[in-house]
């Protein structure tokens, strides 16, 4: 891991650990960090050694103050400019969203506007203490993509979600853990262990079943209701992998389950 990079990737025991690293400016998100975070994201899906993956800080003062807005006169000062500025936001959410291996934000401090959207876009968002969140376009006269907005209506429901859109206000980590913006709090000096030790967890059990998982809920959150082929054939498969039967082994045989599958 090149610590002097703005975003990096750092692997180790199965977990890739995606740092944001401007802490001078809040880890505020400019054009080349969007771009790095899809790239990264990318880089863990298809590495073998990548079982779960975590997107935290550097440092411990912000998970992300939102999209750096010093260099929107230069790239995002109008709707053509916008587009393509837009374009690579998506890409970052939709990369998240869509990795078959499970995603945690690991929030210490500010987590708003683009921080928030990455936050919103993993399968869980644990929060140290200080943590405060938000979704800001009202504060600058723009609209909230439809991606983002739904992931933040599914997590909080539509009058949370308006709340948040329309006041722009901040939320402490406690308010955000009631309306269910995120899933635990956890005190400063606990937060990294404790997320961490979550992910251990995760990696114990069988991937496939994980994975599986992961790809059943996204179709429920698309709309899906019944089996698709897809989804029957994905439950029929699990019944052939070396860990159904070493899961049915180690029950039978009173012992802690060996999975191997990656």
């Amino acid at each position: 891991m090149e610590k002097s990079e703005l975003v990096s990737l750092d692997i180790q025991n199965g977990i890739g650990t995606i740092y944001l690293n401007r802490g001078n400016k809040r880890n505020a998100l400019n054009y080349e960090m969007w771009v790095k975070i899809t790239e990264l994201i990318n880089v863990c899906n298809e590495s073998k050694d990548v079982i779960i993956i975590i997107l935290r800080s550097l440092d411990n003062k912000a998970f992300s103050a939102g999209a750096d807005i010093s260099e929107f006169k230069e790239i995002r000062y109008n709707a053509n400019d916008a587009y393509k500025y837009n374009k690579v936001t998506h890409e970052a959410e939709k990369a998240i969203m869509s990795s078959s291996k499970p995603t945690i934000a690991l929030v210490q401090g500010f987590c708003v506007g683009g921080g928030c959207e990455i936050a919103l876009a993993c399968d869980f968002r644990f929060s140290d203490s200080e943590g405060k969140f938000g979704i800001t376009p009202a504060k600058l006269g723009l609209v909230y993509n439809l991606p983002g907005t739904k992931n933040l209506v599914d997590i909080v429901g539509p009058s949370k979600a308006k709340d948040i859109l329309y006041t722009g206000r901040l939320i402490k980590a406690e308010e955000a853990y009631r309306i269910g913006l995120i899933d635990h709090i956890f005190e400063r000096d606990k937060i990294v262990y404790e997320t961490y030790q979550y992910a251990e967890m995760i990696k114990e059990n069988a991937q496939f079943s994980v994975r599986g998982a992961k790809f059943v809920i996204n179709k429920v959150l698309e709309g899906e209701i019944e089996d698709t082929d897809e989804i029957s054939q994905l439950v029929l498969d699990s019944f052939e992998t070396e860990d159904y039967k070493e899961g049915v082994n180690a029950f039978q045989e009173k012992r802690k389950p060996n999975f191997q599958y990656v």
